[in-house]
Parts: structure tokens; C-alpha cells; sequence
């Protein structure tokens, strides 16, 4: 077929325009933040992420005086049962199960913190239980589902599962309570380093939230006082659960002073606001502080 030239530098302009406007349409893509070129979106630590939000950045370990402090963490405890049939695996199985539980901590751990907890001997219905923080939730059930998915995790029924998150202080706050909030911020706990841990539920009653919130102020504020005493010797935090779980708070404690602990809770049930409890415990779980790995082996291979 005969193509005349002026043909031809038609063809040729065709072409490259096709050029051009592909070029066009990569660099549109790559400055509007297609998936293949837009890095994620960062969020401080302490800040709830929304649906659009990453988790932050990590490049080592969480750093756990940060979480442990921010606002805007999500919280996960969860208690375990290890089935008998554990123990029928051969010592070199029960060893590896281990190493696979350690190997799931490290693989998580520029994204969640995790500590477990020997409530064997302490509890009838729990051996061990865990607690996981992260910016994001969907990073400690991320950790969960690897957890359970080691040997140790398969043998290792669920008993108990709770969810919350941490926020700044409702009630005793410098504007509502300062006072009261600088009795809370000056107190330094100085007993010997926590050795046992507490993990205890609880829900209000419809009657609580319908109260006016100078009423609650109030209340609170009755509940907080004899509290003071025991902030030297018993550590405390608070996780807010309303609408993530079927309970409102769960009281985490950590204290080497079984007997003012023991003080603190019996001031707690003499206060006004206890009779807007409709689940205080069920269960209160108590177990040993220890680190993880110590946890696992001697659930795993004994002392």
C-alpha cells in the first residue's frame, strides 16, 4: 500500500500524541496519591485513627512509656485456659510451641505491646491472661490472630475477652476537680515494684448515665477521695469500653500489697457511686507480673 509523506507525518503526529498523553496520565496518577505511590498517612501517638488513618511509622520497638501514658490507645485483655492435652505433646513440642509464641511478640513489636500475666493457681477458670496496646486496633488483633495461631495459642482456650480504650481523665479533671486532680497528679507510687496485676470489669447502670453530670461530678468525686491514700502503694489505669464491649470500664491494677489493695477495694464499695454497679468483677482476674517468655515456658515446660 502506498502511504503519500503527508500521510505519513499525520501517523507520526498521531503517535506521538498517544506518547504524550500517556506520559500525561502516569504523572497525574503519581501526584494524586494512587495506591502504588502514596505513602501512608501518619497520625501522632495518643491520637484515635480514623477509618483513613494509618498507624504510625515505627522503625524498633513501641516505645511503652509513651503508649502506656497516651490517650486514644486501644486496650485488649483476654484470659486463657491451656487444655489438658497440651501436656501430651513431647517436651522438644512444647518448647517449639513456645519459641513460636516469642516469634509472634517479635514480629509485632514496632506495632503492639503485649504482657501476659500466671494466673494459674489464682484463678479456677484462666491460666494466663494478656494485655495489648496499640495506636491501632486492628494491629492488636492482627497480634491475636497470629497468637492463635501457634501451637500454644491452638491449645489455649479463650475464657474471657474484653476491649477499650484509654482516655483523658471525664470527672477529676484540673477544670471540673482541680483540686482533687492535684491530689491525683502529685501522688508517686514508691512501694516495691508491682509483683501481682488485676484485671476487674465494670458496668453502670442506665440509672448512672441518666444522672446530670454535676451529680456524677459528685459522685466521683466521693469515689476518689479515699483513693488518694493508695496511690503510693497501688497503680491504677482505666479503660473506657461503652459501645466497643458489654461492659463500661475495665480496672487495670498492678500493686506488691495484697493487703492495700484489698483496703481500696472495700473503700471503693462503701461510696455512693457503687450502687450504680451492675457488674463489678465476674470475673476479677489476679495474676503474677512476669515477663512473657517466662510466662509461656513455665506454662509450657514448668519451673
Amino acid at each position: 500500500m502506498h502511504i503519500s509523506y503527508s500521510n505519513l507525518h499525520i501517523f507520526k503526529e498521531l503517535a506521538m500524541n498517544k506518547v504524550m498523553i500517556t506520559l500525561a496520565s502516569i504523572g497525574i496518577l503519581l501526584t494524586s496519591g494512587s495506591a502504588l505511590s502514596d505513602p501512608a498517612p501518619m497520625y501522632k501517638p495518643g491520637e484515635t485513627a480514623s477509618p483513613a488513618m494509618a498507624a504510625p511509622a515505627m522503625t524498633g520497638p513501641i516505645d511503652r512509656a509513651k503508649i502506656l501514658t497516651a490517650p486514644g490507645v486501644f486496650g485488649a485483655f483476654s484470659t486463657y485456659m491451656i487444655r489438658p492435652d497440651y501436656y501430651k505433646l513431647s517436651a522438644a513440642e512444647r518448647k517449639g510451641a513456645a519459641a513460636e509464641v516469642m516469634a509472634v511478640v517479635d514480629k509485632h513489636k514496632e506495632k503492639v505491646i503485649v504482657d501476659a500475666y500466671l494466673t494459674r493457681g489464682y484463678e479456677a477458670k484462666s491460666d494466663y491472661f494478656l494485655r495489648v496496646h496499640a495506636y491501632d486496633a486492628a494491629a492488636a488483633q492482627a497480634f491475636l490472630v497470629d497468637f492463635r495461631a501457634t501451637r500454644f495459642g491452638m491449645y489455649s482456650d479463650v475464657t474471657e475477652a474484653l476491649v477499650g480504650i484509654t482516655k483523658a481523665l471525664n470527672y477529676i479533671s484540673k477544670g471540673k476537680s482541680p483540686d482533687l486532680n492535684k491530689g491525683l497528679s502529685g501522688a508517686t507510687y514508691t512501694g516495691d515494684a508491682p509483683r501481682f496485676a488485676f484485671m476487674i470489669p465494670v458496668k453502670k447502670s442506665a440509672d448512672w448515665w441518666n444522672l446530670p453530670e454535676e451529680e456524677r461530678l459528685r459522685n466521683m468525686e466521693i469515689h476518689t477521695v479515699p483513693t488518694l491514700a493508695y496511690l503510693v502503694n497501688v497503680k491504677r489505669k482505666l479503660y473506657h469500653s461503652t459501645g466497643l464491649d458489654d461492659t463500661d470500664f475495665i480496672t487495670y491494677f498492678e500493686t506488691n500489697d495484697l493487703a492495700a489493695f484489698n483496703n481500696l477495694l472495700l473503700s471503693l464499695a462503701m461510696v455512693p457511686e457503687n450502687k450504680y454497679h451492675v457488674r463489678w468483677g465476674n470475673p476479677t482476674v489476679m495474676g503474677t507480673i512476669q515477663p512473657f517468655a517466662d510466662v509461656v515456658n513455665k506454662l509450657s515446660m514448668g519451673h
